[in-house]
């Protein structure tokens, strides 16, 4: 992804902020390689995702129940931390 240097219209996700939750999909993991590497619900109609690819780029989607879902935050080095125990 690596999308935050650029300016707001030459952003290739852009035109993706929100769509139809399958397309979304299709377009995070065709074109992005990104997979959902964590999820949760945040309200009884939305799910919270996080997306990341191999180089540590991220994206978070709301999933909402209508169908819909919304990148709602992007940006780089996603890193995963072990539980406190």
């Amino acid at each position: 992804m690596t999308l935050l240097a650029a300016p707001v219209a030459a952003n290739p996700i852009a035109d993706i902020l929100c769509a139809p939750t399958k397309q979304m999909q299709q377009k995070l993991e065709q074109q992005f390689h990104s997979a959902r590497t964590a999820s949760g619900i945040r309200a009884p109609d939305q799910m919270m995702e996080v997306w990341t690819d191999a180089r540590g780029d991220w994206a978070m989607v709301v999933r909402y129940a209508s169908g819909t879902s919304c990148i709602v935050s992007m940006g780089e080095h996603w890193e995963e931390t072990e539980n406190p125990t």
